[in-house]
Formats: C-alpha cells, sequence, structure tokens
C-alpha cells in the first residue's frame, strides 16, 4: 500500500493562497502528488477546483436571503447565500443551491460556516481533550499528534457548514456543493451567514 506523504500546514497555505481552492482540497492535491506544488495545481485544474478557486476574489455582492420553515413549525433557517450579479442569484440552480443548504442546516444544526469562524478557545479545549484521551490510551508521542488532527477534522465535519458532508449525498461537503454552482454558473458564489431556530432552544453564542 502506498504511503501518503505527510503535507504541513505552510504547503497548503502556499497552495491555496495561488490556486483560491479550499484547504482540503489542497492537502488531498499535495498527497496526490507528493508534496509537489505545481503538479499539485496541476490536479486542482484537472478537478475543475482551481478554475472555481480563482474566482473566489471577485466580489459577491448580490444574492438572496433563503428561508426554510420545517413541516412541525418547530425549526426554522435563513440562509444568505451571494453572487456577483442579479442575474444569477435569480438563476434557478442558485435558488436551487440556497435551498438546498436551508434543507441542510435545519438537519445538521452547524454550528459555525467556515473553520476560521470556530474561537480559538473552542480549538484548544477540543485538542486538550483529544490529546488527554489518546495519552489515557498510552499512544506513542509521535502518533498523538495525527490522532489529534484526525479528531479536529471530525469536530470540523459535525459543527462547521462548509465542512459538513451534504445531507442528501455524504460523498460530498456543502463547500464541494457550492464549487459546483460556481462552475455551473461562472462567478464567485459564497455563504455569507446562516441562522437555525428552534423552539424552546436559546440562540447559539
Amino acid at each position: 500500500m502506498e504511503k501518503v506523504m505527510a503535507i504541513s500546514a505552510d504547503q497548503v497555505k502556499v497552495l491555496r493562497e495561488a490556486t483560491g481552492a479550499g484547504m482540503m482540497d489542497c492537502k488531498r492535491a499535495l498527497e496526490a502528488t507528493q508534496g509537489d506544488v505545481e503538479k499539485a495545481k496541476d490536479w486542482l485544474r484537472q478537478k475543475g477546483i482551481a478554475k472555481a478557486g480563482a474566482k473566489a476574489s471577485r466580489a459577491a455582492r448580490q444574492g438572496l436571503v433563503e428561508a426554510y420553515i420545517h413541516h412541525n413549525g418547530q425549526v426554522g433557517v435563513l440562509v444568505e447565500l451571494n453572487s456577483e450579479s442579479d442575474f444569477v442569484a435569480r438563476n434557478q440552480v442558485f435558488k436551487g443551491l440556497a435551498h438546498e443548504i436551508a434543507l441542510h442546516v435545519a438537519a445538521a444544526d452547524p454550528h459555525y460556516l467556515r473553520r476560521e469562524d470556530v474561537p480559538r478557545e473552542v480549538l484548544d479545549r477540543e485538542r486538550s481533550i483529544f490529546e488527554a484521551q489518546a495519552r489515557d490510551q498510552r499512544k506513542p508521542d509521535a502518533v498523538i499528534q495525527k490522532i489529534v488532527e484526525g479528531k479536529l477534522n471530525d469536530f470540523f465535519k459535525r459543527e462547521v457548514l462548509l465542512d459538513q458532508p451534504w445531507t442528501k449525498d455524504d460523498k460530498q461537503s456543502i463547500e464541494h456543493l457550492v464549487k459546483e454552482a460556481v462552475a455551473k454558473l461562472g462567478e464567485n458564489i459564497t455563504i455569507s451567514r446562516f441562522a437555525r431556530f428552534k423552539v424552546g432552544e436559546a440562540p447559539a453564542g
């Protein structure tokens, strides 16, 4: 079995800045190309990811707010989805994406939009818990960091909207769902914010 090369955060950052692709896409590209940044750029372009990422620097100031109320009236969601033009904001693909994201938020209950939104103290607390668990299992120091990183990735998949597996197809994340729409519509598309309300539940934060 081919050994997967360990990729550093700095390598991921360099590739992300060069292509605009997401962190996990950059990591996968670097793993697939044994850490070669130039080959990783080509890998992302072949997958259509770098092309979508390149649009991410363009301002998305149009869009819509999608509202969803669950049939029992107990859960409601608001999602702001943005595009570059009003023309795309009125497109059925765009509207469908906004609706799917709202449905997903209702079902999956994410607490943060992106990884960068998770407060440092929350990450530090989770990391210390994962480290303590690994040490309790008497894992060697060399393995503990890998275990912690894996558990943090699982935490992001549970708590962060863009990282969450889509409830209708867990083989793709919400971030990939957005990138598919970018590729179809040819414009930068971003989720600006979301809010989820459940009867009897205190608001987050």
